[in-house]
């Protein structure tokens, strides 16, 4: 497992209904980003083309864990990860909090992404161009 899977795992088994074996059966047919990507914005269609995974799951694990990734990302800023950070606007925000659930750090995020031009963007195409950024380091 990456570390990106194994931070996903780990919330997905603390979320009420899903085990360690729904978890892997998750984690196996969707990449951990895309996942977070479908809890952010809410697209339970996505996440109930994964087998097993209904309606009511679906709904169940999106409001799970969006607050266990805002609980995540309260802490991270506790430990000072956002003391010398940059403001941007409310879209480039909630990308960089989703890209810090999937286990990069402020510092790296903004580093990745403040050349590009990113405005008038959704928060999903941050994202990926986020990941897409990232993973080229």
């Amino acid at each position: 497992m990456t570390n990106e899977e194994l931070r996903m795992f780990e919330l997905l088994i603390q979320t009420s209904g899903i085990g360690a074996k729904s978890a892997i059966t998750i984690l196996a047919n969707i990449q951990p980003h895309q996942f977070a990507l479908a809890i952010i914005t809410n697209d339970d269609a996505k996440l109930t083309k994964i087998p097993g995974i209904g309606k009511k799951t679906a709904a169940r694990m999106i409001l799970e864990l969006k607050d266990k990734m805002k609980v995540e990302l309260d802490e991270q800023t506790l430990e000072g990860e956002k003391e010398e950070s940059i403001d941007f606007g409310e879209n480039i925000e909630e990308a960089i909090s989703a890209l810090q659930v999937l286990g990069y750090n402020r510092k790296e995020i903004e580093k990745a992404i403040e050349k590009e031009d990113l405005t008038g963007m959704t928060v999903e195409d941050i994202i990926r161009k986020g990941l897409a950024l990232l993973s080229r380091d």
